[in-house]
């Protein structure tokens, strides 16, 4: 069963993306997946800190992410994979696409091949919707929101949780 974590926007907030982690490697995630607008090379540290080498890190970037060169090199250097602008990953039979923002084409393209899921980030609000077959996921925030949340997916019972971060 693949469990896959989900975080977004961390804007360089350190601290509640090392907890943010610390809550998706206690649910014995494999996959760890952060969605855009990171903003500081010290995130790309946390994503990757205490981690056991079976965890699979992927990272887009934001529309905050400005130097995508520095923040890529550091990314690859910490052996976190970068999907800039859209990444795809094909698990158990399932297709999970994903990016920071502006869906609506994107979303297109995935009603339209067929996509499982598709994870966002940039609105800074948690969503868990259904267009068409296409489950879409926003883990909400770690900066400038109501409630500051990551999310798990279990894809083959495809059950999602929302955990808070304090």
């Amino acid at each position: 069963m693949a469990r896959i974590g989900l975080l977004s926007d961390s804007h360089g907030q350190l601290e509640k993306t090392r907890q943010a982690v610390e809550i998706l490697i206690g649910h014995g995630v494999q996959w760890i997946i952060h969605l855009g607008d990171i903003c500081d090379k010290k995130v790309l540290d946390e994503l990757v800190a205490g981690q056991v080498e079976s965890v699979s890190v992927h990272v887009v970037f934001g529309n905050m992410d400005i130097d995508h060169d520095g923040l890529g090199g550091h990314a690859k250097e910490m052996g976190i994979h970068v999907d800039h602008p859209m990444g795809r990953i094909d698990l158990d039979g399932k297709v999970f696409v994903f990016t920071h923002g502006h869906i609506d084409k994107l979303l297109e393209a995935a009603l339209a091949e067929s996509v499982d899921y598709l994870f966002h980030g940039h609105t800074h609000v948690a969503r868990d919707s259904r267009v068409g077959a296409t489950r879409v996921i926003n883990p909400g925030a770690l900066f400038r929101a109501s409630r500051y949340t990551v999310a798990l997916l279990e894809s083959e019972i495809d059950e999602l949780s929302f955990y808070t971060v304090s």
